[in-house]
């Protein structure tokens, strides 16, 4: 599902200009009008720097006095003390305020995207690939349009403005340093090519160490990893993919090695040619002592800074232009866009022969399904693992999109509305509830607030009950707070669920880790809050679906059978074939 169409080089450089103006358009100028005066401070050095010695040989002559060199002194002298002034400011104002606001314009740029692809994405290993160059490539973007930026405004203005003198002096000076530098320009492209490639390559097995170190370091793995003896084993898969990865990057690395060696040769050529070339210019009377001597001590500088474009900053531009690619790629992937719209929950939720094949697989997760959820009606769907439960309800809530049929959410079309107004007024409790690091008033009000209000009632309501604990307390021993049992945790996500104004709610198996009779406690008291809309009970336990209207039993991506509970138990099929297997674990029930 990843796009993988071809992006040449000044496509990207097009795509990051603008990017990085739009992040920090007041900065980036700022920046930019430093780089220009920055450059143009180096060129009134050489000049001034001839002009000084061209007093000082003067007088040595006896042409002009001693104390008419004072002026010259003093000119060269402020230049200098202003140019290293705008060197320390310039570099300060771009690395340190430009380039923190460009990384986390980034970021936010790189989160809002996500938010617009469909979500059935995540599914795809491919997508994730991409999303982890994606990352990997904000710094390298940050740095890739300093680069660019600092090339024409500071690099670009010295050297057209140094050229210009250099040229008046004798044209073929700078022509002889343009020349030296070109099979060093080629060399960077062939490096660009090779390290576009490292990175394809490279985006898996990053994926796979960073999932690796999370088993070996992480607190959500530690305790299982250490008790079960696991961590060799973990820490073997870490170190293998990294010595992979390591040979992938040091191949690359000796490949252009030789690219370096030839970059060093000319550029020593080039210097030699060109202080031949001014050499020979002194000699014959064509330019002056003073130009001499200030076109000497430039070429070190030219040179360096040319040898500083060429191998550090192109050098760097070339090693990661595969990452900034993907994220440029990243921002071109299509969005899931839809008209506005306003759900009306009396007109419950219907799905047509409905089918879905996540990316990448061949056999559909739900195939032909068709249900109608009326308003004011609780649905239970049961099935084995694997039935297609989670996806069915992912369907039904507009998470994802039909691959064939179709899906109205409160009278909207999941296929042709905005995400944003197919999911309003819809709740729910999941499965893998997250425990959010976060306030205790935070983890339950995070789908609404401003203003928040009722929090009391929705922990009430959830049978949230913990003295200890207030609405003010830090639910993170990582950040000097406190951790939940199991339990309170899933109150605090069933409030958190309830919270939300909703007029369609789903309870997506959020009770999987708890024993049968709880589960049919937590369900009950769900039924009671449930009343009067749209709902949905999705379990591979039983207990709990007698208490829904209607039962939808599911397997292999299908809807099998449908009815109440009795009305299922009362004829063969999966459903009685599944309540005979799991009765044993209800024999309580009955008694209390």
């Amino acid at each position: 599902m990843s796009v993988k169409k071809k992006y040449p080089l000044f496509k990207v450089l097009f795509r990051v200009i603008p990017m990085q103006f739009k992040i920090t358009p007041v900065h980036s100028t700022i920046s930019r009008l430093m780089g220009v005066v920055h450059a143009l401070t180096w060129t009134a050095s050489v000049i001034a720097t001839q002009i000084l010695f061209d007093a000082i040989a003067d007088a040595a002559t006896g042409q002009i006095g001693f104390t008419q060199c004072v002026m010259p002194l003093l000119l060269l002298a402020g230049i200098t003390f202003g140019q290293q002034i705008m060197n320390g400011v310039h570099n300060f104002y771009t690395f340190s305020i430009v380039w923190a606001k460009s990384t986390g314009g980034l970021k936010t740029l790189l989160q809002r995207k996500l938010q617009r692809i469909d979500p059935a994405c995540f599914e795809d290993t491919a997508f994730l690939d991409d999303l982890n160059k994606a990352k990997e490539g904000i710094a390298p973007l940050c740095m890739f349009a300093e680069i660019l930026f600092m090339i024409v405004t500071f690099y670009g203005v010295y050297f057209v403005s140094v050229g210009a003198y250099l040229f008046s002096l004798k044209p073929i000076l700078p022509i002889a340093i343009i020349i030296a530098f070109i099979p060093a320009m080629l060399a960077q492209i062939i490096r660009a090519k090779v390290f576009t490639k490292l990175e394809e390559q490279s985006a898996p097995l990053r994926r796979e160490y960073e999932y690796y170190q999370k088993t070996l370091c992480d607190r959500e793995y530690f305790k299982e990893t250490r008790i079960l003896g696991a961590f060799r084993f973990f820490h073997k898969l870490f170190s293998d993919t990294m010595a992979l990865l390591t040979r992938k990057t040091w191949r690359a690395e000796r490949k252009t090695a030789l690219l370096q060696l030839l970059l060093n040769i000319t550029s020593f050529a080039g210097m030699a040619v060109s202080t031949y070339l001014l050499f020979t210019a002194t000699m014959e009377g064509e330019i002056t002592v003073g130009a001499f001597a200030a076109v000497f001590s430039a070429l070190g500088m030219i040179f360096s800074i040319m040898q500083e474009i060429i191998t550090r900053h192109l050098g760097a531009l070339n090693k990661d232009i595969g990452k900034v690619t993907n994220f440029v790629r990243m921002m071109d992937m299509p969005e899931r866009t839809g008209a506005d719209g306003i759900p009306d929950f009396t007109k419950g939720v219907i799905a047509e022969s409905i089918s879905f094949t996540y990316p990448g697989r061949d056999e559909p997760a739900v195939r032909g399904v068709s249900l109608n959820i009326s308003n004011g009606e609780t649905i239970a769907i049961v099935g084995e693992n694997g039935a297609g439960k989670s996806t069915l309800v992912r369907l039904l809530t507009g998470i994802y999109r039909p691959s064939e049929g179709k899906v109205t959410v409160g009278g909207l079309n999941t296929a042709e509305t905005a995400p944003a107004s197919v999911y309003r007024g819809i709740s729910g409790v999941f499965q893998k509830y997250q425990r959010y690091k976060m306030t205790l008033e935070e983890n339950v009000t995070i789908s609404d607030t401003e203003p928040v209000s009722n929090v009391e009632t929705a922990l009430h309501e959830a049978d949230f009950s913990n003295e200890s604990v207030s609405l003010g307390t830090m639910l993170s021993p990582e950040f000097d707070g406190i951790d939940l049992s199991g339990g309170l945790w899933q109150r605090v996500a069933i409030a958190r669920g309830l919270y939300r104004a909703n007029g369609f709610i789903v309870l997506d198996e959020p009770t999987a880790a708890i024993d049968p009779i709880e589960e049919t406690r937590v369900y009950t008291q769900f039924r009671r809050l449930t009343e009067g809309k749209c709902a949905i009970v999705v379990t591979h336990r039983l207990g709990s679906a007698k208490l829904a209207d209607r039962v939808v039993v599911m397997d292999a991506g299908k809807i099998v059978d449908t009815g109440t509970h009795d009305e299922l138990l009362a004829r063969p099929g999966k459903y009685a074939d599944m309540w005979a297997a799991q009765a044993k674990w209800y024999e309580r029930d009955g008694n209390g």
